[in-house]
């Protein structure tokens, strides 16, 4: 159990790790939410990625690429006109922490579960779900992959916040996250519907 464990865990990290645009958009949410709400969000998004991945394997892959391309577009745009409407005072008041903070999470769990469907760390769990005899296990690995690439990217783009915050206009922050939103929505459509990886 623990070497597929550990197999799972090593497979989808690096696989996820190098090159993935959803390491990008969660260091982008951590420039505009707290890392807390970023983590609840994503670890929730990934739990049931990762399930339809253990549970279904492949089939993901097979999803036709038209409709898979339009929910990771619908997604970014979504993201990115909620990070444009978000108000750009750099302290909230403490009777809205709640709510930035669902609210984060929320953006968060959107961002992940909404983009990258059949995407290759739900394949490679999928491969070491047919290949190893207990999925939980491999679910269990294929998350915490996930949460520690989610972590990195949140916790760098939260470090990159009080650095940009304290040298940035907040304008051109936001015009600048909600255009590399765009940029990295269009990429993943593109890679979509081209069935190969861009970058």
């Amino acid at each position: 159990m623990l070497a597929a464990l550990l197999a799972t865990y090593a497979a989808v990290f690096l696989a996820e790790i190098v090159g993935d645009k959803l390491l990008y958009t969660t260091g982008i949410l951590a420039t505009r939410y707290r890392p807390l709400p970023i983590m609840i969000g994503i670890t929730a998004a990934f739990m049931a990625k990762m399930a339809v991945a253990v549970a279904i394997g492949e089939a993901i892959a097979r999803l036709p690429r038209p409709i898979v391309a339009t929910i990771t577009a619908l997604s970014f745009i979504g993201i990115a006109w909620t990070l444009w409407r978000k108000p750009m005072k750099p302290d909230e008041p403490k009777k809205k922490k709640d709510e930035a903070m669902s609210k984060g999470a929320l953006v968060a769990f959107a961002a992940v579960f909404l983009s990258e469907w059949g995407d290759i760390g739900q394949i490679t769990a999928a491969t070491m779900a047919a290949r190893f005899s207990s999925p939980f296990v491999v679910w269990i690995g294929a998350v915490a992959a996930m949460v520690t690439k989610g972590i990195l990217a949140a916790f760098l783009g939260a470090g990159v916040r009080q650095w940009i915050r304290d040298r940035i206009a907040p304008q051109a922050i936001r015009v600048g996250g909600v255009s590399l939103l765009l940029v990295l929505g269009t990429l993943s459509v593109l890679e979509t519907l081209m069935g190969r990886e861009l970058f």
